[in-house]
């Protein structure tokens, strides 16, 4: 196989595995002169850049965000670049230095990181996302109502997208009557910033998106700090035990991550291991006749199909990763989902297997960086696969080729539509 990859090019969505394996016998740190990054593929390593955030910065984020993962990724001295956000953050009102002094979750390391990683962990401790666990159950039965109608049943559309993006703002405390809105906000900031439109990723429908967005969340974040309620946003502005909570430019770019983060990985969870499972009907009847499998399900899942494929650093210093010299300033891209099929940690690793419980995978990342909703996402997704398995049985996919989103993170399904096997 040639050797010619880049993490952020559609030409291995379809399939990236084989290639993967390929980078990881011949070249586990691959220079990818399009997006010019260093491209991390077996565990040990990408476990090792994650475990060491001196050396490898999460600030690589912010930047690969912006610029929606176009090859070669500027900075933001990038006129271009600088341009959008400027016209951003003019149509949002918000003031140039407090966005970029902002602490923003993704995209910072040591104190100011595990500062913030305190405050925004008190919305989601075990008791928290416990408390969801019957609403969780409520939301999913009522889109599996569809399943029974004439109907197509879209797994994406109507089970995968809608239950996390109801929690999430359900949680944030936005009134039922602004829900509409925040799916559209929710909607239009993913497919202009990870998913199809990210190559328009300035457009103005994305603009006049953010700038409503923002103006909600601040007019609430001032409101739950004068009247807190017993919601997220209360949570996330409250001062507690001596520290400061968030500002109003820190509580939207928490929730903007929310809304591409959180939602996309519950998702893209979702809609893989379903499509994994109908891939394997020999797993499918495991689990059908072992309901006690579907939080191995999920676990085997993150490891197989990762929903996230790949996240971004920055070389702080000049490193050394299994033998090769890593500048200063470089990007460096751990690619999870190579880690998930390394041999050298999971045996037979391009197998399947819904009782696998594979302990140690990095689909939520790994260190201090490991995603902050994973408990939620899991709770998710186990009430989803929960109820839809067994209906698997009797479906098949409406069309044999799964089309893939548009995304150089995340990976899924864009649609996965079922209908009767026979």
């Amino acid at each position: 196989m040639d050797l010619d990859y880049d993490p952020m090019s559609p030409r291995w969505r379809d399939d990236p595995y084989p290639v993967y394996r390929a980078l990881r016998d011949r070249a586990p740190v691959y220079f990818a002169e399009r997006s010019r990054a260093f491209c991390v593929t077996r565990y040990d390593d990408v476990q090792a850049v994650l475990n060491d955030p001196e050396t490898f910065s999460s600030r690589a984020m912010f930047t690969v965000l912006m610029n929606g993962g176009e090859e070669g990724m500027p900075s933001l001295r990038d006129w271009q670049t600088l341009k959008a956000l400027v016209r951003l953050l003019i149509a949002s009102r918000a003031r140039p230095l407090a966005f970029l002094n902002g602490r923003n979750l993704i995209a910072s390391d040591g104190a100011v990181h595990t500062g913030m990683r305190g405050v925004v962990n008190r919305g989601f401790t075990p008791r928290r996302v416990r408390a969801w666990e019957p609403r969780i159950r409520e939301l999913v039965d009522e889109c599996m109502a569809k399943l029974h109608g004439s109907e197509p049943f879209d797994v994406v559309r109507d089970l995968a997208i809608p239950l996390p993006v109801t929690i999430i703002a359900e949680m944030l405390g936005i009134e039922p009557e602004r829900r509409d809105d925040f799916k559209r906000w929710s909607d239009t900031t993913i497919h202009y910033i990870s998913g199809a439109g990210r190559a328009n990723r300035f457009a103005d429908e994305l603009t006049r998106a953010i700038a409503e967005l923002t103006g909600y969340l601040r007019r609430i974040a001032k409101q739950r700090r004068r009247q807190p309620a017993d919601d997220l946003i209360s949570v996330l502005v409250s001062t507690q035990d001596g520290e400061d909570g968030l500002t109003d430019v820190e509580v939207i770019m928490f929730v903007n991550l929310l809304l591409v983060a959180g939602n996309e990985t519950t998702t893209n969870l979702i809609g893989n291991a379903v499509n994994a499972l109908l891939d394997h009907p020999e797993q499918l009847e495991r689990v059908c006749a072992d309901p006690s499998l579907v939080p191995s399900l999920v676990e085997e899942t993150l490891r197989y199909d990762a929903p996230i494929q790949v996240i971004f650093r920055t070389a702080t210093r000049d490193a050394e990763i299994a033998g090769t010299r890593i500048p200063k300033d470089s990007w460096v891209a751990p690619i999870l989902g190579s880690a998930n099929r390394d041999e050298r940690r999971f045996d037979d690793p391009d197998r399947f297997d819904a009782g696998r419980n594979p302990q140690g995978h990095v689909g939520f990342g790994f260190g201090k960086h490991f995603c902050l909703g994973a408990s939620l996402a899991r709770l998710e997704a186990t009430a989803a696969l929960s109820a839809v398995v067994p209906e698997l049985a009797r479906l098949r996919k409406r069309h044999a080729k799964v089309e893939r989103i548009d995304s150089f993170l995340v990976r899924g399904p864009s649609r996965l539509e079922l209908v009767p096997a026979a």
